[in-house]
């Protein structure tokens, strides 16, 4: 085992972390108050090579390996998780065609966000969350083409997507399970996008509900074979889970430096927070437990490196990162006091973009069932 970052990721970490100093973390509460989208940053992140991790390098990708995803992700979520957020769902949406795509396909759609383009993956519907079995959006085979009928909710990155990566269930029998996945161009007739959502957190990311009417898909958007669909977003979200996991991360150390910072210069009774030791057990909870979350996050992404993503230890990840930062913001909150609640200090922000990491791409209690499983199975 080896536990220390390479040159290369030590370099990148670095200049992640800079360009998030000098270039989100200052606009971050404005762009958060005015719930506005941030073209501005995400155009300079992709001048500097922070964006589409997960296209590979031939296809525009920036090419770097899965811990310095791992380690940009927690960077650019120390600063804004909404923004990161919506970086990460270019990434979320490609892992389908990553797994299932062909050439042809990987060519094409990734050539549109590795050139300014955005995607959004499409799973969750209003009354089909956790259980994905449950889906309503159906498509049906007509020569050469999949009519396309349903609606997706609360998807990010949906009113600004060129294409949206779409499971449906196959219109082919009553009752049926068999699922496709297809890649749907939003200039396709019967596209619509609803409102942007109005969020506790991540309110710099956008939000919205696509609705498919009548859309026609031709087959050659389909990815993999009729029937693989649930298999193929089911392995995406497997490659997806442990970068949630890393921006959960990246909440939790932002909420600890500014705890630590305030607890340093706050003074009560004639000292510092810092000296009173009920304050700096808080302290050692929150530094240990982000140790543990790094420690899982990035063995779960060594997996993903290895192009062997382990669903167990994802789960860990994502899991056991988004409870801790929820409870990190939450004691660097407390230990604020009065002032945490107050927005002019960041740790209300982290507190409440803290919130979310529990229960997008699978909710903590599906995790504990994920985990459940697999050490139970025989």
């Amino acid at each position: 085992m080896n536990f220390s970052l390479d040159e290369d990721q030590l370099a990148i970490k670095t200049m992640t972390r800079d360009f998030v100093n000098q270039e989100i973390i200052p606009q971050a509460r404005e762009y958060d108050e005015k719930e506005e989208f941030p073209f501005e940053i995400h155009n300079k992140l992709r001048e500097v090579g922070l964006y589409n991790f997960a296209v590979p390098e031939q296809f525009g990708g920036p090419g770097v390996d899965k811990i310095s995803h791992a380690l940009i992700v927690e960077e650019l979520a120390r600063g804004c998780a909404g923004v990161t957020t919506s970086v990460e769902a270019n990434s979320l949406a490609s892992y389908p065609i990553l797994v299932g795509g062909t050439e042809e396909q990987k060519k094409k759609y990734f050539g549109i966000i590795s050139s300014g383009g955005f995607s959004a993956f499409a799973l969750t519907e209003p009354s089909a969350g956790s259980d994905v079995a449950s889906l309503k959006t159906t498509a049906e085979r007509v020569g050469d083409e999949y009519v396309l009928n349903g609606e997706k909710c609360f998807i990010t990155n949906a009113s600004y997507a060129n294409y949206y990566t779409v499971l449906a269930k196959l219109k082919d029998s009553e009752g049926s399970k068999r699922f496709v996945a297809l890649i749907v161009d939003r200039e396709s007739e019967g596209v619509s996008v609803g409102p942007h959502e109005k969020k506790m957190g991540l309110r710099s990311s956008n939000t919205a509900s696509v609705t498919f009417e009548e859309v026609r898909v031709p087959v050659a958007n389909r990815l993999g074979e009729e029937g693989d669909g649930f298999k193929i977003f089911m392995k995406a979200l497997s490659y997806a889970r442990p970068m949630v996991g890393a921006q959960a991360l990246g909440i939790a150390q932002g909420a600890y430096e500014e705890a630590v910072n305030y607890a340093k210069e706050r003074k009560q009774f004639g000292q510092p927070i810092s000296n009173f030791q009920g304050i700096q057990f808080m302290l050692a909870d929150m530094a240990m437990e982000i140790e543990a979350s790094r420690l899982l996050v990035q063995k779960a992404v060594w997996y993903v490196q290895q192009g062997t993503p382990n669903t167990k230890i994802s789960s860990f990840a994502k899991c056991f990162a988004s409870d801790t930062a929820l409870k990190v913001a939450a004691d660097a909150v407390q230990i604020h006091g009065g002032y945490g609640y107050i927005r002019e200090y960041a740790v209300e922000k982290y507190f409440r973009d803290a919130k979310i990491m529990q229960i997008y791409e699978g909710t903590n209690q599906i995790q504990r069932v994920v985990i459940a499983k697999d050490i139970l199975q025989d």
